[in-house]
């Protein structure tokens, strides 16, 4: 099978015999980035998921309380109820003992931190991925990435208007098809990422799991700085109308950075 570059670049919008999501299927590219719509929310909404996506990186220690009165004092009619929603759209991780935003589901079984005082010496022997919010003109999405945390290079990327298992699963699964399989995998501890449909892909690869503390965004450190890299060197300096055009953007900006920026970022 040819690179998944190559594939993505024979992507064809205006070819009406056949529909991008053929050209994706018989291509095997995860279609989301190239077609799915974004996710529509009210304008004063979207205003004040702009602003939260950008507090995150001075105060991710906040919580619901904290935001409502920090918001309600910038101006904005907004209760805890309407601010509670809206961080967990944007994917609000709160740090610390504030209260979290992260979708937990309790039934979900959940996996001890490996990474503390482990040495990386070596590609694939840990990835590491998370979800961020990104903002667009009339709504937002969803972006997912996997990297190599000794590299710390981008593997691979995709945008969703949903944070589904089965996207992340696929993801996951689209990036061993072409990096091969790390020993360990880091996430935080969202229900997407303890569902039995993602957890099952790594457990049938026999990829030790590992998992981040509760509030404790940091342990997932390089991921959070490539999504503060790629916010406010790319997103805040341009805003997309459509998937199409933010999957193709962001593609030219992780090819640029992933081999020359993060995989520099080796001092916590």
């Amino acid at each position: 099978m040819m690179p998944l570059q190559e594939r993505r670049e024979k992507i064809n919008i205006k070819d009406k015999s056949l529909t991008i999501s053929k050209q994706c299927n018989l291509l095997s590219i995860h279609r989301s980035g190239l077609y799915y719509k974004p996710n529509a929310e009210k304008e004063e909404n979207l205003k004040i998921m702009e602003l939260l996506d950008k507090q995150y990186f001075e105060t991710p220690f906040y919580g619901v309380l904290r935001l409502t009165a920090h918001f309600q004092n910038l101006g904005f009619r907004i209760n805890i109820k309407r601010m509670r929603r809206l961080m967990k759209l944007v994917n609000w991780k709160t740090i610390f003992r504030e209260p979290k935003t992260t979708i937990i589901n309790k039934l979900h079984k959940k996996y001890p931190y490996l990474l503390k005082g482990l040495k990386i010496e070596k590609q694939n022997q840990v990835w590491a991925t998370d979800i961020t919010y990104i903002p667009m003109r009339k709504g937002f999405m969803y972006l997912m990435a996997i990297i190599d945390l000794h590299s710390r290079k981008v593997l691979n990327w995709s945008l969703s208007n949903t944070m589904s298992a089965d996207w992340c699963a696929e993801v996951l699964q689209e990036t061993m098809n072409n990096h091969g399989k790390p020993e360990i995998f880091n996430t935080d501890q969202g229900s997407q990422f303890t569902s039995d449909v993602f957890i099952n892909v790594l457990k049938f690869k026999e990829i030790k799991i590992s998992m981040d503390g509760k509030g404790r965004a940091l342990d997932n450190i390089f991921i959070e700085r490539l999504w503060k890299s790629v916010k406010y060197e790319h997103v805040y300096l341009y805003v997309y109308d459509d998937g199409l055009s933010l999957y193709k953007g962001l593609e030219k900006y992780i090819l640029f950075t992933g081999g020359k920026r993060f995989n520099i970022l080796s001092v916590l």
